[in-house]
């Protein structure tokens, strides 16, 4: 069935890829104009290169920050806050009873400091659209965590960065190894891994 499904996919994409084909170009003619626009309205800033689809590298650092006055956010999210949103009658914030048990009895194993679980955090890498899963690299090139998202005021990021409060939100590879470990019981792939602490 899935393949079907698949198939069936693929045979509509091919009887609108001319419409599609043709929507596109009229896009990237119209970013082309508004970009030129952009440019002439400030001839002595840079503007950044369009890196979608290709290779990039961005740099940054763990970092909180303050939206507004007297709101802070601090630079790490943990395992407090999957309980606090919890929503049964909403899918995107329902907790399954294994995870639950499992945050509830701090039952973190390597993968928390004392009795708190790190789950996200923040830096001022400069992503876009499609970074989604890239990973977050220390110094010595260690992996920390997976870009996954960016803060509300990121979402200007593709016409301008402002580094006082845009944010990449990124899950803690310790996490993501708790999830492996703890919540799937995969040990066969926590044994492959080569783990610095």
């Amino acid at each position: 069935p899935a393949f079907v499904c698949v198939m069936a996919f693929y045979e509509q994409q091919n009887i609108y890829k001319d419409q599609i084909k043709s929507a596109n170009e009229k896009i990237a003619k119209a970013r082309r104009l508004f970009v030129a626009g952009l440019r002439e309205m400030d001839k002595n800033k840079i503007f950044y290169p369009d890196a979608n689809q290709t290779m990039r590298l961005t740099y940054g650092t763990v970092q909180d920050y303050f939206p507004a006055d007297a709101i802070h956010y601090e630079y790490f999210t943990t395992h407090k806050g999957i309980l606090e949103k919890e929503d049964p009658s909403n899918y995107e914030f329902v907790v399954p009873a294994k995870l639950k048990e499992l945050l509830l009895k701090k039952d973190f194993g390597p993968w928390g400091e004392g009795d708190v679980l790190k789950t996200c955090f923040l830096t001022t890498h400069d992503i876009t659209g499609g970074n989604s899963g890239s990973p977050v690299l220390n110094g010595k090139g260690e992996l920390l965590g997976l870009a996954f998202d960016g803060n509300w005021e990121a979402m200007s990021g593709d016409i301008a960065f402002e580094p006082e409060l845009q944010r990449t939100i990124n899950v803690d590879i310790r996490y993501v190894l708790f999830i492996i470990d703890k919540y799937a019981g995969a040990q066969r792939i926590i044994d492959e891994l080569t783990i610095v602490r």
